[in-house]
């Protein structure tokens, strides 16, 4: 009864060593030699001149939102043009109106001029 457990022993041995070994390995072989200049903080190539935990505008967010929404979206598109055949008419009909949704929401924030930066 036991050996019908060793592949799940195998795999998670195998997981295990795939996972932590690289890991160990460059532990083991890098070189450790931390200076001032190593430990020091870097941003974009120059020194950090403010606080990390300054407010963002608004509008950051907001187009960050925007870009998830949709890229979301988008990504639900490409399932959807798979099965295209197989869901007919119905789905055809249904994805349109979802794209209809989506883009009188697309207007809406153009026209609000959510899209602007300054």
């Amino acid at each position: 009864m036991l050996e019908s457990y060793f592949p799940i022993l195998l795999f998670v041995i195998v997981g295990l060593l795939v996972g932590v070994g690289p890991m160990l390995i460059g532990w083991l072989l890098a070189p450790n030699h931390p200076d001032s200049e190593k430990l020091s903080p870097y941003e974009c190539g120059f020194e950090a001149f403010e606080d990390a935990r300054m407010k963002f505008d608004v509008r950051y967010y907001l187009v960050a939102i925007l870009f998830i929404l949709f890229d979301l979206e988008i990504a639900f598109l490409f399932p959807w043009a798979v099965v295209l055949n197989e869901i007919g008419l119905f789905g055809y009909l249904a994805m349109v109106i979802f794209l209809g949704i989506l883009v009188v929401g697309f207007v809406y924030e153009w026209m609000k001029g959510a899209l602007e930066w300054e």
